[in-house]
């Protein structure tokens, strides 16, 4: 266990650790002691359907999610809803790597698959905070990945689901460029095979990082329109250097590797023995796939082909060069498609 400021409440607050008890995990290990750190917005009502769950993605934290995505206006409203942001697991809020004491702890923190954080966020909505029902359950990358696991895993409860830029069942090609990301850090001697005194030590792996990140996060294209300078950075090294690696930099290795490895295996169809098209085929929910024009991680062809086996559900790519890290809220444009997507999800019948 090490101290990283850059997870403190002053940073990322206000939200609430809760503590879940024990949790069995897929891969055969066990978190003793399961804390979930959870930012909610807007009351229950009285008839306790009004509760929206977002989980976060790779890097994420629930304060993003407040910043760029609730608000009064809009889709996500917290005069209208009860919107709950589960940072998942190896956020570096929740139970994570670098949090956790003893030999579990850094390194010796076990594998942890998508289904466990579903699992997890499962238990501390209906044993903790008193949900049965989510009238939507919204997030993006690998907040899709845990979107669409809820909605096959507790099809029942989820009365709409919306997964943006992210796939039911992660592809090849992404799991291949995720592994540079993972050789990125663990390739900095610094590392030390994880067990570093604190983050910063793995300043140059994590650099390296963020520079995978800098080509695979955006586009050809956002970078031919000058996109950099038109969210405030004027030259390149500018905006590798300020924005880029200025944002992966205070994170912990432990944690993002955490995320990647699960990140890498994301597939519902676990559930299923390995049929996508029968696991998909369990989705009740209504279904709004909504993934970016330009994404290189999650491209538009790969979300449909799994679409297609989601009944009653709609097609519905957002537009933006900014590609993937649109999720960052860098488009007004896309964010104004998505509110409106969002809105006329939650207004369709369930």
């Amino acid at each position: 266990m090490i101290t990283n400021a850059y997870y403190a409440q002053e940073g990322h607050g206000p939200y609430e650790l809760i503590d879940i008890g024990a949790l069995d995990l897929e891969e055969g290990g066990r978190l003793r002691s399961c804390k979930l750190a959870v930012a909610t917005f807007g009351t229950l009502n009285a008839a306790r359907d009004n509760a929206i769950l977002v989980p976060t993605w790779y890097s994420g934290t629930s304060k993003i999610i407040e910043q760029v995505y609730i608000g009064p206006g809009r889709a996500l409203d917290p005069e209208k809803y009860h919107v709950v942001v589960v940072n998942q697991i190896g956020s570096g809020l929740s139970t994570s790597p670098h949090n956790t004491n003893g030999p579990h702890g850094m390194a010796g923190f076990p594998p942890v698959r998508i289904a466990d954080d579903v699992r997890a966020q499962h238990r501390l909505l209906t044993e903790r905070l008193g949900i049965e029902r989510l009238a939507l359950v919204v997030g993006g990358s690998m907040g899709a990945q845990q979107t669409y696991e809820w909605a096959v895993r507790y099809p029942d409860m989820v009365q709409r689901a919306a997964p943006i830029a992210g796939t039911a069942k992660n592809t090849d090609h992404d799991f291949i460029f995720t592994e540079t990301l993972v050789d990125a850090i663990t390739s900095d001697p610094a590392f030390n095979g994880g067990s570093y005194a604190q983050s910063a030590d793995v300043a140059a792996g994590l650099k390296r990082h963020a520079k995978m990140w800098a080509v695979m996060g955006w586009s050809t294209e956002f970078y031919q329109a000058g996109r950099p300078a038109a969210i405030g950075f004027p030259t390149l090294r500018e905006f590798i250097d300020t924005f880029m690696t200025g944002y992966f930099a205070p994170m912990d290795p432990n944690d993002l590797l955490c995320m990647a490895w699960k990140w890498q295996r994301g597939d519902v169809s676990r559930t299923t023995g390995g049929d996508l098209e029968a696991a998909l085929g369990r989705i009740k929910a209504k279904t709004f796939v909504m993934p970016v024009s330009h994404d290189m991680f999650f491209p538009p062809a790969d979300c449909q082909r799994e679409q297609a086996l989601i009944a009653g559900s709609e097609f519905r790519p957002l537009q933006s060069i900014d590609g993937h890290l649109a999720l960052f809220g860098t488009d007004p444009a896309f964010l104004q498609q998505l509110d409106v997507n969002l809105k006329a999800l939650l207004a369709t019948p369930a």
